[in-house]
């Protein structure tokens, strides 16, 4: 899950040069029943002279008292399959200056998203300083994003049909991002030794994924509002109804701090529904409708500092008036930086795959849109404006008029609606697994959590033998942006036995 402590970053063409020039992938064996985990397997000198070294890793270099080394790793796209042709997948190793070559455990650290790439490191400071004080963190770009073949609406063009772009994104959940975690660490950590990971958000998703199938390779984990839904063939329902509810309340505090953009909105809502189309073009070619105004709740609501953000964007919503009797303007400023804050442009993983992350053999039938209908007119942008109600933005759900306003999403617009309608999706999680979970587990669960819903994490939980939670509302969605030392401090402290369960 992501949102808004996920970066939004675009991706290089160069990254995607580089994919094609990867060696293939080394052969795998089975070592679970339904899903299969990269090893290490012994090759002939001839075989192994055919193929480049699947793990590459350049020098380090140095920003403000860190040192850090990029490692770019060749894995199939399908796991499952042999002959499956190979994709680069990227990690940033990172350590406290001058402990380039000490022995220090692991930590890999799974971001934010579904689509979102890992944070680039600037200086020590936040979470990654009070890491690197007794680990070796490994920033993982999960596949599809940052250095990890990209996946664009340029990229994907390559793909010619939309069937053939659907059979190429179905390896892109979170069941292949932990066979791709799994081979970097047989092939990165010495002796292949177990490693602590930390999942904030979606990659707390994946964290549990990885508690599934493959707790070999744990010796611990740390999440921050990262705790799935379990239990339903496709549980996306059931989230979005728990997130309305929460979205609804979001906007209700909003407005209490700023009353005075009840009007605001209602003006752009006028504007928008009385202009040519019901709408305004974007910069990029988009559309700014009423429903997609909404769209601003996602960063805007659920993170620390959001509503501030909010606010000041609001400000600067239309153009000033210079000649006397000029037509009133949405101003370029806001067009702009509406598109900078969906960010769907450069990502659009996100939006493509954001409600299969909740299915595991049935479809999600775009649930968000579907739910969204059960609350009446509440989220009705035009007929709030009409009624003299506050205009309730959204939050984090993905709805099919994203690939009809956002240009960069247009080409891909048919592969939404397959990948709504997919049903074969495999298995994400073994609650049985986690039943009888052996590794010990630390969870930051938000009580206002907006993104990944207070009640249905405390469920989830009771379901994950040992967990250890931190239940608290000092933070919202961003508490690891936020104030990353204080969390992760409190988080280790639990797994060390220094801090109390409650």
């Amino acid at each position: 899950m992501a949102v808004v402590t996920s970066c939004f970053r675009c991706a290089t063409a160069a990254a995607l040069a580089l994919h094609h020039h990867q060696p293939a992938f080394l052969a795998v064996r089975l070592r679970l029943p339904r899903h299969l985990i990269p090893t290490k397997r012994t090759m002939s000198s001839s075989s192994a002279a055919a193929l480049a070294s699947p793990h590459q890793a350049g020098a380090w270099y140095v920003v403000p008292d860190l040192s850090l080394r990029d490692h770019r790793f060749a894995v199939p796209l399908d796991h499952s399959s042999a002959g499956s042709p190979s994709i680069t997948v990227f990690a940033r190793e990172v350590v406290a200056a001058g402990k380039e070559e000490a022995a220090l455990p692991y930590l890999m650290y799974l971001q934010g998203g579904p689509g979102f790439e890992s944070p680039r490191p600037m200086e020590a400071s936040g979470w990654v300083k009070k890491a690197c004080e007794e680990y070796r963190v490994v920033l993982l770009d999960q596949r599809g994003t940052g250095l990890s073949t990209p996946l664009t609406t340029s990229s994907l063009s390559q793909l010619k049909s939309a069937a053939e772009q659907v059979d190429y994104l179905k390896h892109f959940r979170a069941d292949n991002i932990v066979k791709d975690a799994e081979f970097i660490r047989l092939h990165l950590v010495p002796d292949a030794k177990p490693w602590t990971i930390l999942g904030q958000s979606y990659g707390g998703f994946c964290a549990v994924t990885y508690l599934s199938f493959a707790p070999e390779g744990l010796k611990s984990v740390l999440l921050t509002g990262g705790l799935p839904p379990l239990g339903k063939p496709c549980t996306a329902d059931t989230v979005y109804r728990a997130c309305f509810k929460q979205v609804q309340l979001q906007n209700e505090k909003y407005y209490k701090r700023y009353p005075q953009d009840i009007e605001v909105i209602h003006e752009v809502v006028r504007y928008l529904s009385e202009s040519e189309g019901g709408g305004v073009h974007l910069p990029s070619g988009g559309r700014l409708t009423p429903k997609m105004l909404q769209c601003l709740g996602l960063s805007g609501l659920g993170s620390g500092g959001g509503f501030e953000r909010l606010h000041y964007l609001l400000e600067r919503v239309w153009d000033p008036i210079l000649v006397p009797g000029a037509k009133k303007n949405i101003s370029y400023y806001f067009l702009k930086e509406f598109e900078m804050w969906l960010g769907f442009d450069q990502n659009p993983l996100y939006a493509l795959l954001h409600e299969s992350i909740y299915c595991e053999g049935a479809s999600s039938n775009w649930s968000a849109d579907k739910i969204s209908s059960e609350f009446g007119s509440l989220f009705d942008p035009v007929k709030a404006t009409e009624e003299g109600r506050p205009v309730y933005l959204t939050g984090e759900m993905v709805f099919p008029c994203f690939f009809e306003q956002i240009h960069a999403l247009r080409p891909l617009k048919e592969a939404a609606h397959l990948l709504a309608e997919k049903e074969d999706w495999p298995p994400l999680y073994d609650i049985s697994a986690l039943n009888n979970n052996k590794v010990p587990v630390a969870a930051a669960v938000y009580y206002e959590d907006m993104y990944v819903n207070f009640n249905i994490a405390k469920e989830t939980a009771s379901k994950i033998a040992g967990i250890r939670l931190w239940v608290t509302n000092e933070y919202m969605h961003s508490g690891l942006r936020d104030s990353g030392s204080h969390v992760f401090e409190h988080l280790m402290g639990l797994l060390k036995g220094k801090k109390p369960l409650f």
